[in-house]
């Protein structure tokens, strides 16, 4: 019993030690995406960055959402990878996502 007891103490806390601090940073681009091919060109070339995990992009709302291992890297240098590529990202800070307005429906 005393064994199985320190073998699951050692189990957690070595799970707790290999936790990773995942961010997400959202940013929005110049020149803007329009199209499935910059969506493509931004996936492709942020994916082979150190630390991230997730590309989204949305092109309606101009917005991508990358989502990262803060330690292997940062949000200021994601944001620099994108140069690397010709374009320019800019943080998209505290801003809550847009909410969709629901139309009022007819009764009859």
């Amino acid at each position: 019993m005393k064994k199985a007891l320190v073998l699951s103490a050692m189990l957690l806390t070595a799970m707790v030690g290999m936790a990773k601090v995942v961010k997400t940073v959202v940013v929005t681009t110049q020149p803007q995406m329009h199209c499935e091919n910059c969506e493509k060109k931004i996936k492709g070339n942020l994916r082979f960055e150190k630390g991230v995990k997730q590309i989204e992009c949305n092109i309606d709302e101009q917005r991508v959402t990358i989502t990262y291992d803060g330690d292997k890297t940062n949000s200021e240098s994601i944001i620099k990878s994108f140069q690397k590529f010709g374009y320019q990202a800019t943080e998209v800070k505290n801003e809550e996502p847009a909410k969709k307005e629901e139309k009022p429906t007819k009764k009859n």
